[in-house]
C-alpha cells in the first residue's frame, strides 16, 4: 500500500524564532512617525492568541492594542485569514522565551483602514488580499509591498486564502518546473489548498494533469477543477496509473505531500528530462535521482507577485475551495480540524461570523 502524508511545514529553529519575534511586534501598537490614520479606527481588537507553546486549546480570544502602520504600511479591518499547517508546528514550537501573546495568521484579505504617510497606490476603502504576520485577528497592519487588490470573480472569503497557496502553485508551475502547454504534470497531494489551485493554473497553461488525492472527495473534487486524470494516492496504483497517463514517462512532479507515494510520482518521470518541484517544509524530502532536477521552493511574495497571480485567476476564471469557516473565537477548534487532515482546501478564520 503507497502511504502518503499531510505535509508539514516545519520552520528551523532559526527561522521559527524570528517569525515569533515579528509576530510579538505586531502585538503591541507601535506609533511611528508618520503613520496616517484616515478614518476612525478603535485603539482595542480582538485576536485569536496564545501566551504558551502548546496544542489547539491554547488558543483563545485577547483583547490586544490595533496596530499603527508604518510609513509604508497599511491597517487593514480583516475580513478574513487563512489557516496553515506551519502556523499549527509554530504554535506547538513557541519557545518559552518569546514574548507572548504571539498572534498567528500568515495570509488574509481585508479592507484598508488606514495607511502610513508613504503609502501611494492604496487607499482607505481599497479591498485587497496578501501576505504578512498577525492575520488572526480583526486588524493587521501590512508592508504596502505585500498586499493587491481581490482579483475580479473572488469573494473576500475566497481572497482570504489565496495569497499563499496562490503564488505557491503560481510559481511552481511557472518559475521552477517552467511548464509548457502539452507538457505532462502529476500533482501529488492535489486537494489541499495548493493542489486545488495548481490544477487550474497547470490547465491554464495547456498542461495534462495527473492529480494524486488520498479520499474519494478529494479525487472528485480534483477532476471538477480540470485534473485529466486521477488516482488515490495512499490506495491505488501510481505507477500504473502514471504509466497509463503518459506512456513515455510524465515531464514534471509538483511535490504537496511526502512519502513513499512521492518517490511512486517521481519514478514514472520521463528519463533524462523530468523534474520536481516541492514546497519547503515539506516532510520527508524525496532522496535525490542523479538525472532529476530536483526544486526545494517557496513562494515568493510581493505585490508585483500578487499582480501576477491575478491575471492568472482572472484568465482560468479561478475556483479557490474553503475547507470550513470557523470564527475568531474558534480557532482552537480550526486548528484541531487543520490536525485532522484531509482538508479539500483551505481553512477560513473570519473574525466575525458563523462556523460552517
Amino acid at each position: 500500500m503507497n502511504a502518503v502524508r499531510t505535509p508539514v511545514y516545519r520552520p528551523g529553529p532559526a527561522m521559527r524564532n524570528l517569525l515569533l519575534l515579528a509576530m510579538a511586534a505586531f502585538s503591541v501598537a507601535l506609533a511611528p512617525a508618520g503613520a496616517a490614520a484616515t478614518r476612525p479606527v478603535p485603539q482595542m481588537m480582538r485576536a485569536a492568541a496564545f501566551d504558551r507553546a502548546g496544542g489547539p486549546e491554547v488558543l483563545s480570544i485577547h483583547e490586544l492594542p490595533v496596530p499603527v502602520p508604518g510609513a509604508s504600511e497599511v491597517l487593514l479591518a480583516l475580513h478574513g485569514a487563512g489557516v496553515a499547517v506551519w502556523e499549527a508546528d509554530m504554535r506547538r514550537h513557541a519557545s518559552n522565551r518569546a514574548p507572548y501573546p504571539l498572534v498567528l495568521g500568515s495570509d488574509g484579505a481585508g479592507t484598508i483602514v488606514a495607511i502610513g504617510s508613504g503609502v501611494h497606490g492604496f487607499k482607505v476603502g481599497d479591498v485587497v488580499y496578501g501576505t504578512g504576520i498577525g492575520f488572526y485577528a480583526e486588524y493587521v497592519k501590512v508592508g504596502v509591498d505585500r498586499i493587491a487588490p481581490v482579483p475580479r470573480g473572488l469573494d473576500l472569503t475566497q481572497a482570504s486564502i489565496l495569497a499563499i497557496s496562490g503564488l505557491s502553485a503560481l510559481q511552481g508551475i511557472d518559475d521552477v518546473l517552467e511548464l509548457k502547454a502539452g507538457q505532462t504534470l502529476i500533482i501529488h497531494g492535489a486537494a489541499g489548498g495548493v493542489g486545488t489551485i495548481a490544477i487550474q493554473l497547470a490547465k491554464l497553461r495547456g498542461v495534462r494533469v495527473l492529480a494524486t488525492a488520498t479520499t474519494d472527495e478529494g479525487m472528485a473534487l480534483a477532476r471538477q477543477l480540470g485534473a485529466d486524470a486521477v488516482v488515490n494516492g495512499r490506495t491505488g496504483d501510481i505507477a500504473a496509473a502514471a504509466k497509463k497517463f503518459a506512456p513515455e514517462g510524465v515531464d514534471a512532479v509538483l511535490g504537496l505531500a511526502g512519502g513513499d507515494a512521492l518517490e511512486h510520482c517521481i519514478d514514472a518521470l520521463r528519463p533524462g528530462s523530468g523534474r520536481v518541484a516541492y514546497l519547503y517544509g515539506l516532510e520527508p524530502i524525496p532522496r535525490p535521482r542523479g538525472s532529476i532536477r530536483m526544486t526545494l521552493y517557496n513562494f515568493v511574495p510581493g505585490t508585483k507577485e500578487l499582480e501576477r497571480l491575478n491575471k492568472a485567476v482572472e484568465a482560468a476564471k479561478l475556483r479557490v475551495p474553503v475547507a470550513a469557516t470557523y470564527s475568531l473565537a474558534d480557532a482552537a477548534a480550526a486548528h484541531r480540524r487543520l490536525e485532522a487532515g484531509h482538508l479539500l482546501g483551505k481553512i477560513v478564520l473570519i473574525p466575525t461570523g458563523e462556523n460552517r
